[in-house]
């Protein structure tokens, strides 16, 4: 299990448990984490869960597939380290991963 850290874009900050296997999108809702619409449900078919990773775990999170990619061209304000959290499997490794949510979703 690891511990994910999501901050808004008002900063506040709201750290939760993760189970392994899981997305971190689907962390986010049954969590309820604010700003992660996730409106395909985890299908990789829209960008209403996209998040911006912590620079330190850019590397360790990876990077995108390129269908993830096509689908971060309808994100609002991508940067280069946006990632769909739908397209993130949680593990040990992301113990104390940081992400911050857009000021709003596509």
């Amino acid at each position: 299990m690891a511990k994910i850290t999501f901050i808004d874009h008002g900063g506040e900050s709201r750290t939760v448990d993760a189970e392994n296997g899981a997305t971190v999108m689907e962390t986010a809702i049954k969590n309820g984490i604010p700003g992660i619409e996730a409106e395909c449900g985890g299908a990789c078919a829209c960008a209403t869960c996209h998040v911006y990773v912590d620079e330190a775990w850019t590397e360790v999170v990876g990077a995108p597939s390129p269908m993830e990619e096509d689908m971060l061209d309808f994100g609002f304000d991508v940067k280069p380290n946006s990632r769909l959290s739908c397209q993130i499997k949680v593990t040990d490794q992301l113990d104390g991963l940081v992400l911050r949510t857009p000021e709003r979703q596509a």
